[in-house]
C-alpha cells in the first residue's frame, strides 16, 4: 500500500514553502512520525514527518523546489521496512570482515570522515554533512538537539559561534538572551561565501533564501508606503545600571534569570503606550485600529535575517517574566523552536543594535505596525547637571513612527516618556 507525504498548513498568510532538504534518501526505512524532509516558508522551518512506516519512495519535490499546502512530496511503501531490514542485516552478514588497519589520529582526519565518528551522528541531512565539511567541524563534538540525538544545522552553528567566541556565550538582548549564531534551526542557512582560489572569479552569484526575501520585501513595503519619520532623544543610563547593579544578585537568586536592561525598556515602552495609543495602533484601509492589548515584539538579528519574537500581553508581565520569556524566545530561535504564531501579531517592536556597537540608528517600521524604537550602545559622555559637567553612562533613543497616524507631537511625547521612566525607574513601579 502507497502512502503519499503532502505539504502540510504552513500557517498564516504563508501560501508556499521551498524544499529546504531531505533527511531521507529513497529507498531507506522509515518509522511513524520520524522526520522526512524540511520546508523553508516566509518566517520559519517546518518539519514533515513520515505519517506511517515503510520505504520512502523517489521525491515528487527536489531540494530548492517551491512547493504549496497539499502538493506532493512523495510517497511511502508501507510494510516493506521490515523486509528490507531483514535484507540489509542479512547483506551485512554476508559481508567479510574488513581488514584492521591503524587507527590514524583523530586529530588528522578531515571533517568529511569525521562525520562518522559518533553512532548518535550518523544519520545528517546532507546540508549537515555540507556544512560541516565546508566549516571542518568535527561532528562528534556537536551536542545533537533533533529528535534522536540528530544533528541540526542550528547545532552546528551554534558550536562554531562558541567556538569563535573563545567558549563564552554573547547577548543579543540586552543583558538576557544569548546572542543567536544563526539558524532557526533547519532554517536553510544564508548561502556562504566559500573561500576561492586567488584565480577563480572575483565574484559569485548566489540564491536569495526566502527569508532575506520576504524580509527586503517586507522592508520595501515599509518604505513606499508608510510616511516613516524618526525622531531621537538621550537617556541617562545611570539610575537603571544602579538598580541593575544592586538587585541582579538577588533578582538571580529568585527568578533564576538576569535582570538586563531590555525589561526596562519593555516595561517603559509600556508606560508610554498607555498614554499614546496611536503608537498602538495600525491603519487598514480607511480605518485606524487602536489595539487594547500589548504584544511586544524583540527584533533578534541572526545571520539568517531578522527575526521578531512577540511578547504576548507584555503589560500582564513582571520583570522577571519580561526576562524570561525574552530568553526562551532567543533561545528556542537559536534552536529553531520558534512556532509560526510566535513570529506574528505584534503591536508595537524593540530593537536594541546597540549590542552590536550602533551609536545611533533609524530604525524601520515591522508593518502594520506604526512605531518602533531603537535602543543603542551605552556610551559615558559629558554633561551638564545643575550647572556642573558631570561624566554620564548615556545611550540614544530613537523612535520611528508612521507619520499618516502619529503626530510629531505624539512622537516626541512618547519618546519623552520612554526617558522619564529609564532615568527614573519608580514611574514604571508606579505607571506614572
Amino acid at each position: 500500500m502507497t502512502t503519499e507525504i503532502k505539504v502540510p498548513a504552513l500557517g498564516e498568510s504563508v501560501s508556499e514553502a521551498t524544499v529546504a532538504s531531505w533527511l531521507k534518501k529513497p529507498g531507506d526505512a522509515v518509522q511513524t512520525d520520524e522526520t522526512l524532509v524540511e520546508l523553508e516558508t516566509d518566517k520559519v522551518t517546518l518539519e514533515v514527518n513520515a505519517p506511517v512506516s515503510g520505504i520512502l519512495g523517489d521525491y515528487s519535490a527536489s531540494e530548492g523546489d517551491t512547493v504549496k499546502m497539499g502538493d506532493l512530496l512523495g510517497v511511502i511503501e508501507e510494510g516493506a521496512s521490515a523486509a528490507a531490514s531483514s535484507s540489509t542485516q542479512a547483506k551485512k552478514e554476508a559481508e567479510p570482515e574488513p581488514k584492521t588497519e591503524a587507527t590514524p589520529d583523530a586529530s588528522s582526519m578531515p571533517a568529511a570522515s569525521a562525520l562518522k565518528s559518533n553512532s548518535a551522528h550518523d544519520k545528517l541531512a546532507p546540508s549537515v554533512a555540507k556544512l560541516a565539511s565546508e566549516q571542518n567541524i568535527t561532528v562528534s563534538q556537536v551536542q545533537g538537539t533533533g529528535k534522536d540525538g540528530r544533528v541540526l544545522k542550528g547545532d552546528l552553528l551554534a558550536f562554531s559561534a562558541r567556538g569563535s567566541a573563545g567558549g563564552n556565550a554573547s547577548h543579543t538582548l540586552g543583558a538576557t538572551a544569548p546572542q543567536i549564531a544563526l539558524d532557526l534551526s533547519s532554517v536553510a542557512p544564508a548561502p556562504q561565501r566559500a573561500r576561492t582560489p586567488q584565480d577563480s572569479p572575483r565574484e559569485e552569484r548566489v540564491k536569495m533564501t526566502r527569508l532575506r526575501k520576504t524580509i527586503a520585501t517586507r522592508l520595501k513595503e515599509a518604505q513606499n508606503t508608510a510616511a516613516m519619520l524618526t525622531t531621537f532623544n538621550e537617556v541617562d543610563m545611570t539610575n537603571v545600571m544602579a538598580a541593575r547593579k544592586h538587585y541582579q544578585e538577588h533578582f538571580v537568586k529568585k527568578h533564576g534569570v538576569k535582570l538586563g536592561f531590555m525589561s526596562f525598556f519593555v516595561k517603559a515602552a509600556l508606560v508610554a503606550l498607555k498614554e499614546i495609543p496611536a503608537v498602538n495602533a495600525e491603519i487598514d484601509g480607511e480605518d485606524l485600529v487602536y489595539k487594547n492589548h500589548y504584544d511586544i515584539g524583540v527584533a533578534v538579528s541572526t545571520p539568517n535575517g531578522l527575526v521578531v519574537p512577540v511578547i504576548r500581553d507584555a503589560d500582564r508581565l513582571g520583570f522577571s517574566d519580561v526576562e524570561k520569556t525574552i530568553a526562551d524566545l532567543g533561545v528556542r530561535a537559536r534552536d529553531g523552536k520558534l512556532a509560526m504564531q510566535e513570529l506574528m501579531g505584534g503591536t508595537f517592536t524593540v530593537t536594541n543594535g546597540g549590542t552590536f556597537g550602533s551609536l545611533m540608528s533609524t530604525p524601520i517600521l515591522n508593518p502594520p505596525q506604526s512605531g518602533i524604537l531603537g535602543m543603542h550602545k551605552i556610551q559615558e559622555r559629558p554633561m551638564v547637571i545643575n550647572g556642573e559637567i558631570k561624566v554620564r553612562p548615556m545611550m540614544y533613543l530613537a523612535l520611528s513612527y508612521d507619520h499618516r497616524i502619529i503626530d510629531g507631537r505624539e512622537a516626541v511625547t512618547f519618546l519623552v516618556r520612554v526617558k522619564e521612566c529609564i532615568e527614573n525607574p519608580e514611574r514604571i513601579l508606579f505607571d506614572i
